[in-house]
């Protein structure tokens, strides 16, 4: 159970908590083992901090940056009430013991490095996503591929029969699609960005603009039934923009910790979105909201 602030004080509850700073973004922060229920409080004029010890505070970055899988040093300022310098220090540390990647100007899992051998976050979940996801697929299929654990976790889920081309822009999810010998794979090339680890340079954009995907299947950072998916890099936005544009349908792959969060950009709105797939059952009530919209949940 996590915790919701209502008029000025922090109560019981069951949804997630979003902490939020007019032009910055939302967070999901959700009870975390070990972590007090205090948190970032927010008033019409900005945060007003609720100091967490230094164990509880990195207790908080790994958490979010897990659900997350990348977030820029002022998310976290905004998330956390404390200086950039302070969050700086904390991911150095964090870096240092192995839990997380230093990117510039902010942090990554460690798991969706390739070659680290940190156990994916919430890989069970992940896993039960995959098997929903592959029921998507078919022979013949052009689909349009991001990046991501979870769809790591998915391409392994992939039946080694299937015949298929996946056209990606993601150096990772190309490696991994590899060990798959029926499925054709066309990697995009151009410039890598550091944040996402995928092309995000012109020749981009020309390749989508002559393709018709059947479809396109991506994860995201953050997703919310009344802004849509959502980021922080503007570059890694303008390619998953174009990757929705390129495709017939779109399937989104996020787990439940992900549900009604929020980042500074958008990527798209809900209704450009045919497929929610999460672990959760589709009548679950935790996705109530996203039933009310013209989307297909798995």
């Amino acid at each position: 159970m996590g915790l919701l602030y209502k008029a000025g004080r922090w109560s019981a509850g069951r949804r997630p908590i979003f902490s939020h700073t007019p032009g910055m973004g939302y967070f999901s922060t959700k009870t975390i083992p070990g972590v007090r229920a205090s948190m970032t409080k927010i008033k019409a004029n900005g945060p007003v901090g609720v100091s967490l010890p230094k164990k509880e505070r990195k207790a908080l970055i790994l958490k979010q940056v897990n659900i997350h899988t990348r977030l820029m040093f002022n998310d976290l300022v905004n998330l956390i009430d404390v200086s950039e310098d302070t969050i700086r220090r904390d991911v150095n540390e964090l870096a240092e013991e192995g839990h997380v990647i230093r990117i510039k100007g902010g942090v990554m899992s460690a798991a969706y490095h390739i070659g680290h051998d940190s156990e994916t976050y919430a890989q069970s979940n992940k896993g039960i996503i995959a098997e929903k996801a592959v029921e998507l697929l078919k022979d013949d299929m052009i689909v349009l591929i991001g990046g991501g654990t979870t769809i790591r976790e998915f391409i392994k889920h992939i039946p080694g029969r299937l015949r298929a081309t996946f056209i990606t822009v993601n150096v990772l999810t190309a490696v991994e699609l590899l060990d798959k010998p029926m499925i054709k794979t066309i990697m995009i090339g151009g410039q890598i960005s550091a944040y996402s680890q995928m092309t995000v340079s012109g020749e981009v954009f020309e390749y989508l603009a002559g393709i018709k995907a059947d479809l396109c299947i991506l994860g995201t950072n953050a997703i919310d039934y009344s802004n849509g998916l959502t980021d922080s890099d503007w570059e890694t936005i303008q390619v998953k923009k174009a990757m929705i544009k390129a495709a017939e349908k779109v399937a989104i792959l996020a787990i439940s910790e992900k549900l009604n969060s929020s980042m500074q950009m958008k990527i798209a709105d809900i209704d450009e979105i045919h497929y929610l797939i999460t672990e959760q059952s589709p009548d679950s009530p935790e996705l109530q909201a996203y039933r009310s919209k013209n989307l297909t949940i798995l």
